[in-house]
């Protein structure tokens, strides 16, 4: 199988297909998204010289409403990355039933290479080569990698500025004071918990679950406060570079008071420094990969030692690693339901953006949580019916959704 994203999740497509049949024009029509879009963005450097970048932006499927999905920042971003997550966002809006369809956007480029002047001007001017195609019932960004809130009220602003639209709806993940929505940086970290929380019993798992975390962004960051503040023990956690274990579990804020001083996990005193690769083969009840795409593959899968794989990262376990962990009766929770907390918060935000309101922090979570325990239940008794993995237990839901 090629490393290629894309083909991955149109291999996803023909695996669900396998076990429930689907029409074979839906199919069809969701092998191939329904507008790419690809830009030169010249930016004039602090040095006065001027930097050509590629951005992309991938509009997959408007069938169930505007175009919904984040825009990386990624100096190794390219279109079959942006195609298969803008596929993956298509299935993650019906998966939580939202009246969205599926986009994502990405630009070549490193934004830790950047000066923040020469940042906020990529921002704008990808606002200016898109703008035509975006829009709140057109086409609604929001971050992802390497992309922020300060990134996402740039990109707004541009936005009302070229168009005249000042409802704020064209982008979310803006700051609260941009028309943010309340607990937006903890949706995907949240969702991912609430999604655990209602099948956790499933997957038989203690009380106080021993987990490891792939990633310490924005979303495996706050994942590992959440679920370290509910009792459970984060045994392991790691950034791009490497990670740190400690059976016994690590203190998360030290972790991060360490990071932040050193710039690195290396030689943090309360545990022992690992891999990545390591990381992922560590007895555990729960694995969460919350980085990048095609960590658990069919090179490592035989030896992923865990009860639960929560994916809060997007597609972060290939297709023969699926079938191989559902053989050894490995629970994989997948992406379209785990990580959909962001996109859920987001189109809270896109909602209350049109309607000049604001939601409390409290609403927006009890909304955030009822939505995904309904759908966790949904799809864990599909997947029972079809005897099958829950990827293709969420797969079948959305399509039945997308079907229209």
């Amino acid at each position: 199988m090629s490393a290629n994203p894309f083909e991955s999740a149109l291999h996803q497509l023909k695996r669900v297909n396998a076990v429930r049949a689907f029409n074979a024009d839906l199919l069809a029509r969701l092998s191939v998204p329904e507008r790419e879009v690809r830009v030169s963005i010249p930016v004039k450097m602090d040095g006065g010289s001027i930097h050509v970048f590629e951005g992309y932006r991938v509009q997959h499927s408007s069938v169930r409403g505007p175009y919904k999905g984040g825009i990386r920042f990624h100096e190794n971003a390219n279109i079959d990355e942006v195609r298969a997550l803008a596929f993956w966002m298509t299935l993650k809006c019906a998966v939580a039933n939202l009246p969205m369809g599926g986009g994502k956007g990405g630009v070549v480029a490193d934004p830790k290479k950047l000066s923040k002047t020469e940042l906020e001007r990529l921002s704008r001017g990808f606002v200016e080569r898109l703008y035509p195609v975006l829009g709140p019932t057109v086409d609604v960004p929001a971050p992802d990698v390497n992309t922020t809130p300060e990134i996402m009220a740039w990109m707004s602003d541009e936005y009302a500025k070229l168009t005249g639209d000042t409802s704020g709806a064209a982008f979310t993940g803006k700051p609260l004071s941009h028309g943010g929505s309340e607990g937006r940086s903890l949706a995907t970290g949240m969702g991912g918990y609430f999604v655990f929380e209602a099948l956790k019993q499933e997957a038989s798992l203690p009380a106080s679950a021993s987990v490891l975390i792939q990633g310490m962004g924005n979303v495996g960051g706050n994942a590992a406060k959440i679920f370290e503040s509910h009792g459970h023990r984060i045994i392991a956690i790691s950034d791009s570079h490497g990670g740190v274990c400690n059976e016994k579990g690590l203190n998360i804020a030290e972790v991060e008071a360490y990071k932040k001083e050193h710039a690195t996990l290396k030689g943090f005193p309360g545990g022992k420094n690992i891999s990545n690769a390591e990381l992922l083969e560590l007895p555990c009840d729960v694995l969460i990969p919350s980085a990048l795409e095609h960590q658990i593959t069919k090179a490592n899968a035989a030896r992923i030692n865990a009860k639960m794989v929560l994916e809060l990262a997007n597609g972060p376990t290939t297709p023969e690693a699926d079938d191989m962990l559902f053989e050894r009766g490995i629970v994989v929770v997948p992406d379209i339901l785990a990580n959909a907390g962001g996109v859920i918060v987001s189109t809270f935000e896109w909602e209350h953006n049109l309607k000049g309101e604001h939601w409390t922090e409290q609403i927006v979570f009890e909304k955030l949580q009822k939505i995904l325990s309904q759908q966790a239940e949904i799809i864990f008794k599909y997947s029972k019916d079809l005897k099958t993995d829950l990827r293709r237990g969420a797969f079948a839901v959305a399509l039945e959704r997308l079907d229209i």
